[in-house]
């Protein structure tokens, strides 16, 4: 029996799970099955793993005319290996051709169809053959296989959204893997010491795009590292930070008191209200049980001044108990697929209503939650206008009470207090919608794809 390597058995587990139920590739990818491999081996299996999704509809496209029957339903178990098979001849120039074949038609036998190892064997070897073909021939055009990844039905949305080389550009970042971001704790601005400590352990940091707390990983596995460990750093993309700092800084110039934030899980921005905001009680609702028990436990050391409910935000009894609210909407993740390439797979356009109508009544909520003069920032990490620019729209429709704000004044506060990056407001304020509020694209500014709202409760 061929010996399989630790990261393509690993990659090829998660996978069918993905496949196979509603775990995410990027949460598989930080278990313990991972976690035990070697450096090496983790990185190998993530790229695996990450690959196969966001190339899997260009794989498909080009296995499945070198299938004897090419409309036949195969297993799951045997379009995976030919999936990773064909990923690693395609993509990955270091991997020998032999292995990246007789392991993937070893995997097949040994998850139990054996009949259909030498199918697999055959279809990537002409497979091979072919790539090499097209390669000596200059015939591969990277751009045309980054929007042949993507549905169809998305990218016609983002063409007719952003215009075709916006939309093309969405589509360039869902096939590539984002650099890591992560935050320097609560340490002020300046201070060098946790830097220099990641620097001793291997880990080189590059400055963020927006933030002065945010940190590109240059180089180094900072999860392997103390400070990591203690929490004194923490990943989060730069885009989902700044949404926390907006909320900081609408807190802090009105002197909020009490904050809901409705949808607090993983827990990450709440750490930022809680942070910047130590006078504050916070409210951290969560309707998942098992996000809620993360969350809680993430926050515990802030047991005293926020206070984590298992309850659905969209059914809050409080009323006007709130000086501030923070909706980071559930939605469809369409602005985030270069870290989550498996959304392109599950999402399908007549589930944007139903995300919507869940947006709206979780919005609806927390506005009644708020105080007269109160605001809520409303987030999304979508690129759909229905989960966007209409929930807020229709929100302002139903309340005459309301009313949208700018988010312009709100970056000049951001730049005063020392919390944006030289030069960020600039770069900001291009991304400022005619309404007001602010759309960050995928990649425009290093982020994953945003989209923000100030609303104001009047009486």
């Amino acid at each position: 029996m061929l010996r399989i390597a630790p990261a393509r058995k690993a990659a090829f587990r998660i996978l069918l799970a993905v496949e196979g139920g509603p775990d995410h590739a990027d949460d598989l990818l930080r278990g313990d099955a991972v976690n035990a491999l070697d450096a090496a081996d983790r990185d190998l299996a993530a790229a695996l793993v990450l690959g196969a999704l966001r190339w899997q509809l260009w794989l498909d496209a080009r296995l499945r005319p070198l299938l004897k029957r090419p409309n036949a339903k195969l297993d799951a178990e045997v379009r995976l290996a030919l999936r990773l098979g064909a990923l690693q001849l395609r993509f990955f120039d270091r991997i020998p051709a032999h292995a990246a074949i007789d392991e993937s038609v070893e995997l097949t036998k040994q998850s139990g169809h054996r009949f259909a190892a030498g199918m697999v064997n055959a279809v990537l070897r002409s497979f091979a053959g072919a790539a090499a073909a097209a390669a000596r021939g200059g015939l591969l055009d990277q751009r045309i296989d980054e929007i042949a990844a993507h549905p169809a039905w998305m990218v016609a949305r983002w063409t007719a959204a952003y215009g075709p080389e916006v939309a093309a550009e969405i589509c360039h970042h869902g096939q590539s893997q984002p650099r890591l971001t992560v935050r320097l704790g609560d340490t002020a601005v300046g201070d060098t010491a946790i830097e220099e400590e990641l620097r001793g352990e291997g880990v080189e940091l590059a400055p963020g795009a927006l933030l002065a707390a945010a940190r590109t990983v240059a180089a180094g596995d900072v999860t392997a590292t103390a400070a990591f460990r203690s929490g004194r750093v923490r990943t989060q993309d730069e885009g989902s930070q700044w949404v926390a700092e907006l909320a900081s800084c609408t807190a802090l110039v009105q002197s909020k008191k009490n904050i809901l934030d409705a949808c607090a899980a993983p827990g990450g921005k709440t750490l930022i209200l809680a942070e910047r905001n130590p006078q504050a009680r916070i409210l951290a609702c969560e309707a998942n049980p098992k996000r809620f028990a993360a969350l809680r436990k993430r926050l515990a050391a802030y047991a005293d001044r926020v206070e984590c409910r298992l309850a659905d935000a969209a059914a809050l009894a409080e009323e006007a108990a709130f000086d501030l609210a923070l909706v980071d909407a559930p939605c469809s993740g369409t602005g985030t697929m270069g870290r989550n390439p498996e959304i392109r797979h599950r999402l399908r356009p007549e589930g944007l209503p139903r995300l919507a109508a869940r947006q709206q009544a979780i919005l609806c909520a927390a506005l009644r939650a708020v105080r007269p003069g109160g605001r809520v920032v409303y987030s999304t990490c979508s690129l759909e206008p229905e989960e966007n620019q209409q929930v807020v729209a229709a929100a302002l429709a139903e309340n005459t009470c309301l009313r949208q704000l700018s988010l312009a004044p709100w970056l000049d506060a951001l730049d005063g207090e020392g919390v944006l990056a030289p030069g960020a407001a600039d770069r900001l304020r291009s991304c400022i919608t005619a309404e007001g509020a602010l759309r960050l694209l995928p990649g425009v500014l290093r982020t994953d794809g945003f989209f923000v709202a100030l609303i104001e409760r009047t009486a």
